[in-house]
């Protein structure tokens, strides 16, 4: 798996980073980092509620 984010769509709410902290980091500015874009695969459980509960879903997986 892979993770994109939407740089137009992603306003830093910091959701992602609360649930899958490991592979998403949001800076006080509100700037996310993916730290991890190809995470492991016993990641996948909380990268998807990441992606899930994204406010103005800016994130997907797209599958190697």
């Amino acid at each position: 798996m892979r993770i994109v984010v939407d740089r137009d769509l992603c306003q830093g709410h910091g959701v992602c980073e609360s649930e899958a902290p490991a592979v998403f980091s949001v800076s006080k500015q509100g700037v996310l980092t993916i730290l991890d874009e190809s995470p492991a695969e016993e990641l996948r459980p909380v990268v998807e509620q990441a992606v899930a509960f994204c406010p103005t879903s800016a994130l997907r997986i797209e599958e190697d």
